[in-house]
């Protein structure tokens, strides 16, 4: 007989989802998550507002923490996989969460260990991230913009002009990452707003090769930020970010007009894009599962229409754990997998 309980690991929304939908579905689901506190990214980088729907991130996320919080979930923080053993209906996990290692027994898992941002200081320097303090990335303007207080690292100052630099560590052969991380439009467009919202004197330009806007986004980011935020879109590729007095310089190529730019900014943003996480690395080892060559954990299944199959039967992985993806994405996989694993352990009782 299989065992009636559904592990989840990645305590984000994507998890957060799949152990309340396991619930609701009248099945028991422990939640692991190796930090102290449930929330993910949207908690762990502080986030403002979620994209697009502007919700107030930590409203959201507190509300998704409660809704897995019933007496069907057991939920585990500061904790962490170590070994998995066993099969589809059987699986014995052993964790480990400060004291004596434990053992947990599942008839199916469920990935949600989501995506990191990448280090635009990790293959080149070209950007200067780590050379001038006001230089930043997406990341770290949502915890100014939740603080309500978008200032130039370097003095404290209110800048007057800012620009946000598209696909940095997407789109990028040089360095392996070819995807395009999917959320970064959005983000930055989102963001800008937000700015203009907050600084209405301050200039805002992106700087971007494509902007892409799927689904409602065109219309809820993109034409409002620019009709109305009066945000400046600009078509082209920024080369390198040099200081210029107490500014940055940002040179590169107006692909448009094909002639060389020089923008003179007091902050630069850089819209960093999605890399696998070290925890979706981590359990693709621990469980001998087939990644992408990008190093998320490849999904589709035996006939690739399955987003939530992995190479494992009774493994699903949900959210950013299997590429790039925005919360939309995250909660659908989310019950999709919570569906597929409660259906698996239906037909092994």
């Amino acid at each position: 007989m299989s065992n009636n309980k559904v592990v989840i690991i990645g305590g984000g929304p994507a998890g957060l989802e799949a152990a309340r939908t396991v619930s609701d579905l009248g099945y028991a689901a422990v939640l692991i998550e190796k930090r102290q506190r449930l929330g993910g990214t949207p908690d762990e980088e502080q986030y403002a507002k979620l994209t697009h729907h502007f919700r107030d991130a930590a409203e959201a996320m507190d509300e998704m923490v409660a809704a897995a919080s019933g007496p069907g979930v057991q939920v585990l923080t500061h904790t962490q996989v170590t070994s998995v053993e066993g099969e589809a209906g059987n699986f014995r996990l052993t964790v480990q969460n400060g004291g004596a290692p434990q053992t947990l027994e599942a008839g199916a898992l469920i990935l949600a260990t989501g995506f990191k941002h990448f280090d635009p200081g990790r293959e080149t320097q070209y950007y200067n991230y780590y050379t001038y303090p006001d230089v930043i990335t997406i990341a770290d303007l949502e915890g100014m913009l939740k603080a309500h207080k978008v200032v130039r690292l370097s003095n404290g100052e209110t800048p007057k002009r800012v620009a946000f630099i598209q696909c940095v560590g997407s789109r990028d052969r040089q360095i392996g990452n070819e995807y395009c991380s999917k959320v970064c439009c959005g983000i930055a467009s989102k963001q800008a707003i937000e700015i203009r919202q907050l600084l209405p004197d301050t200039q805002v330009f992106i700087f971007y090769i494509d902007m892409r806007m799927y689904g409602y986004w065109e219309n809820e980011l993109y034409w409002p930020a620019q009709e109305q935020y009066k945000v400046n879109y600009v078509k082209g590729l920024a080369s390198e970010i040099l200081a210029k007095g107490d500014r940055l310089l940002i040179r590169g190529e107006d692909t448009t007009m094909s002639r060389p730019m020089e923008v003179l900014v007091d902050l630069v943003v850089l819209s960093v894009g999605m890399e696998p996480s070290d925890g979706t690395r981590e359990m693709a080892r621990l469980l001998g599962l087939t990644q992408n060559k990008y190093g998320y954990i490849a999904a589709g299944g035996p006939g690739g229409l399955d987003p939530v199959a992995t190479s494992r039967p009774g493994v699903f992985v949900v959210g950013a754990a299997a590429g790039p993806a925005d919360m939309d994405d995250s909660i659908a996989t989310a019950g999709l997998a919570a569906a597929r694993a409660v259906a698996l352990l239906r037909r092994q009782a």
